[in-house]
């Protein structure tokens, strides 16, 4: 190692990915984590299988990050999906696209990639420190928090990928907001993403079916349509289906104070014929058997229907059939940021440079969800982290030629 002295601050994919490419050009790289081992949230993802990337149409998928997929754009370029496939099969890991298109390890595990990319990672010189807590500027270089006791680390060039603000008591609780503006550096509040809402429900339907899923609907937002399932909490709605709209819904409650979810409870029939069908009906039959009979609704949507739609409108199978085709769910509130898959806001765009270098402080980069980006579920969180990591570790190196 003949290279220069790196010090990598946060242990997750961003950082993992900047350590491996500084370190095979033949730097001293050293991954500081606050947690008592690396990429917590990585190993939290790899429970409901690891969604790693996703196979659609990569135009398509390089446009899901919102206001910011041009800047985005470079990195995702550079590490795409594909790309993301091959480097996991290096570390042992073969993966394969489900039917939605999102793409998992076959394994269905993150511990497997995981332990694989640290042995690489230690096979070329990276060092990894746990429990050492980064608490701020000190003396030129950055103080860390330890076991045994505080320490002041200097080094050439730095990276932070710290993550945003979801899940704290995985080690992403943003603490680091504080310091980076004490030194000048714009971020923008933090806000839950990839999120679940709060609902009204009345206490007999939050009790009976909280933890029923929704399946076979499709939902409408600003957003779009998307088709899918989603699931009742106690407190609301939650789930993949909620996820992807949940940006188009949070930023529509901020504006306007109130949002409404738009759920077609049944996607393969018209209006029309769920009208015909439920108007031949007897008007002597329960709610629940004209609608099992005329519309092929049952259990969790029929209490929902019970829930949401006044006694007049069930009564009338015209009115019935329209609210069938396009429920409102009415939200209260986004589900707060600790409960979130994922973040929105960060650290500004307008103050990195192209290399991801904080423009106020030289030597200084940033990557993964410090930024101020986000992206639905569906293996783009975790692409465009592996991608900013690998973006900061190649501006790192052009920087130090310098």
């Amino acid at each position: 190692m003949t290279g220069k002295q790196i010090a990598i601050i946060g242990g997750g994919p961003a950082g993992l990915m900047a350590a491996e490419v500084l370190s095979l050009s033949g730097h001293r790289v050293t991954v500081y984590d606050s947690m008592p081992t690396v990429a917590r949230k990585f190993l939290l993802a790899g429970k409901s299988g690891l969604n790693i990337t996703h196979s659609e149409d990569y135009i398509r998928f390089a446009n899901r990050f919102g206001q910011s997929s041009d800047r985005l754009c470079s990195a995702l370029d550079a590490f795409t999906p594909d790309d993301i496939r091959s480097w996991a099969a290096g570390l042992g890991t073969e993966t394969f696209t489900g039917s939605s298109g999102r793409v998992f390890p076959t394994v269905m595990k993150a511990s497997p990639l995981l332990r694989a990319w640290l042995g690489r990672l230690e096979k070329q010189g990276v060092k990894v420190l746990t429990r050492h807590r980064w608490s701020g500027f000190a003396e030129g270089g950055f103080a860390f928090e330890t076991p045994e006791g505080r320490t002041i680390v200097q080094c050439d060039a730095a990276l932070l990928a710290l993550g945003g603000a979801s899940y704290p008591r995985l080690g992403s609780d943003a603490a680091w907001i504080a310091w980076l503006r004490n030194k000048g550096i714009d971020i923008a509040d933090f806000q839950p993403a990839n999120c679940g809402f709060d609902v009204a429900w009345s206490a007999i339907f939050g009790e009976r079916f909280a933890g029923e899923p929704l399946k076979a609907v499709t939902a409408t937002s600003a957003a779009g349509t998307f088709p899918g399932e989603f699931v009742i909490s106690r407190h609301g709605i939650e789930g993949s289906l909620v996820y992807a709209h949940a940006a188009s819904l949070r930023d529509r409650l901020a504006n306007d104070g109130k949002a409404a979810l738009m759920v077609d409870l049944t996607p393969g029939r018209t209006a029309q014929r769920l009208s015909r069908d439920l108007t031949r009906q007897d008007a002597k039959a329960s709610l629940s058997n004209r609608l099992r009979k005329g519309a092929g609704i049952e259990g969790v949507k029929t209490a929902l229907l019970r829930e949401l739609v006044p006694s007049a409108n069930l009564a009338d199978p015209e009115r019935l059939s329209h609210l069938i085709k396009a429920l409102p769910i009415p939200l209260l509130r986004p589900r707060p940021i600790t409960e979130a898959i994922s973040s929105a806001g960060g650290i500004r765009w307008s103050a990195i440079d192209d290399g991801y270098m904080l423009k106020a402080l030289p030597g200084v980069f940033v990557a993964g969800e410090m930024i101020d980006w986000e992206a639905p579920t569906g293996g783009y969180l975790l692409s465009a982290c592996f991608a900013t990591g690998r973006a900061a570790a190649k501006g790192i190196e052009v920087w130090l030629q310098r």
